[in-house]
């Protein structure tokens, strides 16, 4: 491997990369496409057999009665939250203080949908009964993030999931599930799909995370609310007039990777136990709930990308894409497990381990 500038560029050469399932480029789409003949009928503005067959498909797994196929999460979120909250006649909804549309939205659903938020727990673990038992303001739904991304995939227990379920339904408060890596979180759980969607009133699912697609969700629920859903998803411009490679590519990779969820789950409790092995390292959960976790050093973020870099160089083990800075002068980074760890040689992972706990010594 030619010396390289970067980090990212040290970890896009690395002979095992271990994050993930590959580089996104258009071979996704080109492996979907080869399990379909040319002659398939497209989608059109929502309609027709390839998508509807589809959506019923994703219903029937999540156990609900209906679902809606979207190009994004983003907007698919937002809806549900104004769905919810029209029927209350309540602009409050209540969900983390480092949930997706609050950090990564640009406030989308406040001045789209003119919606409040109700920050709950704090940024160090998940929402659970008691930060509902507190709430001093009256909410129509409460968002639930399973697992926790920003904080390492952090998740309630599973009794802690249920008593939130029946906290909401006992006040008629509704409960949506972002469940953008909920196949992922089944393994820890022990529970299906449909087990778990039982104790929301919607949920979404993304299609390019932990499955690996190009991009789409699905946002399913009772009948009444998808059929709402899908005049907010026009008004939205979200009816394009075909989604049919969002579809098929996660179709197909549903199908290769939904049975592969415990092994990624197992995979990166074993890289997270490498990870504790090392000095002034420590991951966040200490024992992942999922396939992702956080690792937090104390080395500084411009001290520990020249080790990554290096160690890619010398091992062709590839540990991180990106690295952020803490404010107490330490640094972490996300990991995340897929078909790639598989395929790196246990010698040069061993390896590439040994390296970097001399390396934080130094």
């Amino acid at each position: 491997m030619e010396q390289t500038k970067s980090l990212i560029e040290a970890y896009n050469q690395s002979s095992y990369p271990l994050i993930g399932h590959g580089r996104r480029n258009v071979k996704v789409l080109k492996e979907a496409l080869e399990q379909w003949e040319d002659e398939q009928d497209s989608d059109m503005y929502g309609k027709g057999e390839l998508i509807e067959d589809f959506e019923m498909r994703m219903a029937r797994l999540l156990g609900k009665e209906s679902a809606v196929f979207f190009p994004s999460g983003t907007m698919a979120q937002q809806i549900a939250l104004r769905i919810w909250c029209d029927e209350k006649g309540n602009k409050k909804v209540g969900y983390h203080p480092l949930s997706h549309l609050e950090i990564h939205e640009k406030d989308g659903m406040k001045e789209l949908h003119h919606l409040e938020p109700l920050l709950l727990a704090d940024n160090e673990r998940p929402v659970l009964l008691k930060d509902l038992l507190g709430m001093r303001e009256d909410i129509a739904c409460l968002l639930l993030e399973l697992p926790q991304r920003e904080i390492g995939g952090q998740l309630p227990a599973y009794a802690e999931l249920e008593a939130m379920s029946a906290f909401c339904r006992e006040r008629g408060i509704r409960l949506h599930l972002d469940g953008a890596r909920l196949f992922e979180i089944l393994p820890y759980y022990e529970k299906s799909a449909e087990e778990v969607c039982a104790l929301f009133d919607s949920v979404y699912i993304s299609f390019y995370k932990g499955i690996g697609g190009i991009a789409g969700a699905i946002l399913a629920g009772d009948r009444d609310f998808t059929e709402q859903s899908k005049i907010w998803k026009r008004r939205h411009g979200g009816d394009l007039i075909s989604l049919y490679p969002y579809i098929i590519s996660a179709d197909y990779y549903m199908e290769r990777r939904l049975p592969q969820m415990e092994k990624y789950y197992r995979e990166a409790q074993e890289l997270a136990e490498l990870y504790n092995g090392c000095q002034t390292m420590k991951t966040i959960p200490e024992t992942p709930v999922s396939n992702m976790f956080h690792v937090h050093s104390e080395a500084s973020k411009e001290q520990l990308e020249p080790i990554f870099i290096a160690i890619a160089l010398e091992t062709g083990v590839g540990l991180a894409q990106s690295v952020r800075d803490r404010e107490d002068g330490g640094s972490y980074f996300e990991v995340n497990t897929g078909d790639r760890y598989g395929l790196a040689p246990k010698a040069a992972v061993l390896e590439a381990f040994r390296i970097l706990d001399i390396k934080l010594h130094k």
